[in-house]
């Protein structure tokens, strides 16, 4: 039996449900996978959710002491394996000596992984997220004398990808979650193997056909914005909260539902009361079910300044929802504008609210008995989830290759990506 760890900076994790996913569809086809996280997961629904998944999940955190001190002499031991990663991080490179500390520490961390997997079978080391995580599972797959490979998303690439010249070397293979990302990577690190990066796409459950929110002529209503996701700098709901002042200086009468925790809740909460915008936007935090929040939203708003290629845009898309995302990384790959939704200049206020009246004026001119404009976007939004981003066929596709890629590494030398049919194109 093929025996995996799989690595996560948290696990399980509500926002990152694609991990779990992952680790059951390789079960499924008979690998053992020891899931590991190097965080504590925070208690809530998505422990209690992974209960039937995982008995044991392999948490690093908190360390102890003397497997810690095992480590030291893992590391001792087997200084040849690690070495030309503990010269990377110390002599080459313009990291910052905090970034390099970082590195060392992580590189410690790696042995302490390694001494907790010894005597378990592992032929493989995948890291989802090319975060402090992957530095640990590489370092880790160096002292066991195993393959490793990781998946890569948005941030971790395109604003925190710190030392991937060196883990992208490392890897047997990487997955990545858009065409875009495979191109980045092989324009920025010219000396990684084309075909050992390959595009390894998300995808939501497709449900029963969703009705759009519909509201015939004349009739009087509020025009309902939704953002769904967690309350970070990077998704910068700072703007959304700028365009919802717009918006209402301009008198559209309109609700903003933010649906998310994070770190950045007081300063949001700050934000809409300098703002005045207590009657427009709220907060609700963490949302277990969605359904409703996406059956009275008129448009699903996506702000942020990186991302791979959001959940978020797949699970309102596929519930018939009309979206409006910024032009950046792999979002054009699912958000083909005028077609499947809208998208707007990153970064560009004038444009994001210019984009959001234009949609009220169509929606306000909508007949409840004649087939809109939007109404064709809405079903072809739904189709390009159902063919090109569906959670069952591609977690397929990760399945069968990740196996293939591991049993029989030779095959890393084809250059793949999943079937992606143009599906859309042919609808409208």
């Amino acid at each position: 039996m093929l025996t995996v760890a799989y690595l996560a900076n948290q696990f399980p994790a509500a926002v990152e449900p694609y991990v779990g996913e992952e680790i059951q569809e390789l079960r499924r086809r008979g690998v053992q996978v020891i899931a590991g996280s190097v965080r504590r997961p925070e208690a809530g629904p998505s422990v209690a959710a992974s209960a039937d998944l995982e008995t044991e999940i392999l948490c690093l955190q908190p360390v102890r002491v003397p497997t810690l001190l095992r480590a030291l002499g893992l590391v001792v031991r087997r200084w040849r394996k690690i070495s030309d990663l503990v010269a990377r991080v110390l002599l080459r490179g313009k990291e910052s000596p905090k970034r390099r500390l970082k590195a060392l520490l992580h590189t410690w961390l790696g042995a302490y992984y390694a001494v907790l997997l010894e005597g378990r079978g592992v032929k493989h080391v995948h890291v989802h997220h090319g975060y402090f995580g992957s530095w640990i599972g590489m370092a880790a797959a160096r002292l066991l004398g195993v393959s490793f490979s990781m998946t890569l998303h948005g941030s971790d690439l395109l604003v925190n990808g710190a030392y991937l010249d060196t883990k992208l070397k490392n890897c047997r293979f990487c997955m990545t979650v858009s065409e875009y990302n495979r191109r980045y990577i092989l324009e920025h690190f010219p000396a990684i193997r084309a075909s050992r990066i390959m595009v390894s796409r998300l995808g939501v459950d497709v449900p029963g056909r969703a009705e759009a929110r519909r509201v015939a002529r004349g009739t009087r209503r509020t025009f309902t914005l939704l953002a769904v996701g967690r309350l970070h700098a990077v998704k910068d709901h700072a703007f959304l909260i700028r365009a919802c002042a717009r918006l209402r200086d301009g008198g559209l009468d309109f609700e903003c539902v933010i649906a998310g925790e994070g770190p950045e809740r007081q300063h949001l909460e700050f934000l809409i009361r300098k703002n005045r915008l207590q009657d427009q936007i709220t907060l609700p935090g963490h949302v277990t079910e969605l359904d409703a929040l996406y059956g009275r939203a008129d448009v699903v708003v996506l702000t942020s300044r990186s991302e791979g290629i959001p959940l978020v845009l797949m699970e309102a898309m596929t519930r018939s929802r009309i979206v409006l995302a910024p032009a950046i990384t792999g979002i054009p790959e699912i958000v083909i504008p005028g077609k499947t939704g809208f998208l707007y200049a990153p970064g560009a206020l004038q444009d994001f609210v210019a984009k959001i009246l234009f949609l009220e004026k169509l929606m306000c001119r909508e007949d409840r008995n004649a087939v809109s404009r939007l109404d064709w976007i809405r079903h072809a939004a739904q189709v390009q989830v159902l063919h090109n981003f569906s959670r069952t066929k591609n977690l397929s596709h990760f399945g069968d290759r990740f196996v293939q890629l591991v049993a029989i590494p030779e095959l890393v030398i084809q250059d793949w990506s999943p079937p992606h049919e143009d599906f859309v194109l042919q609808q409208i």
